[in-house]
């Protein structure tokens, strides 16, 4: 009995060997999606709109005196304003305005978790006011840069 090779043994032969590349798209095989193929308009308004609404509910819960969901939120409106910030076009002048507001939300964040859940929720809502004043800041910048095709 004789084995006849596949089109994918082929395939992966003359991957190895350097005459093919891959024509098939990287996500498929990881079972991902590559965020880095999306244009950077739709992604920064998702970041700004998640960035807003988990600084609205942050002040939400800590008018509710929940001081966990405060500090969790908290996290997320920094995790979404550095990802904003990577992704934020160099050249952009709109950009560049909106960056100290989000590296002030980021530090009034950082502030908010060095206090943790076990404080008072009044001791976390004034750093979790001056980070919500700093994202609506830095969220009309954003809408300009949007606006600006970048």
């Amino acid at each position: 009995m004789r084995l006849t090779p596949t089109i994918n043994v082929w395939m992966i032969v003359a991957m190895v060997l350097g005459g093919v590349t891959p024509t098939w798209p990287q996500p498929v095989l990881s079972g991902e999606v590559s965020r880095a193929s999306e244009p950077p308009r739709p992604r920064l308004q998702e970041e700004a709109d998640s960035l807003m609404k988990n600084v609205e509910e942050m002040l939400a819960h800590g008018g509710m005196g929940d001081t966990k969901a405060i500090v969790h939120h908290c996290g997320e409106v920094s995790k979404h304003a550095e990802v904003i910030l990577k992704g934020l076009p160099p050249t952009d002048p709109h950009g560049k305005e909106a960056l100290p507001y989000l590296l002030e939300a980021i530090k009034q964040c950082r502030r908010v978790a060095e206090l943790g859940d076990r404080v008072d929720p009044g001791a976390s809502l004034s750093p979790a006011i001056k980070a919500r004043t700093a994202v609506r800041e830095a969220v009309k910048h954003l809408a300009a840069v949007r606006e600006s095709g970048a």
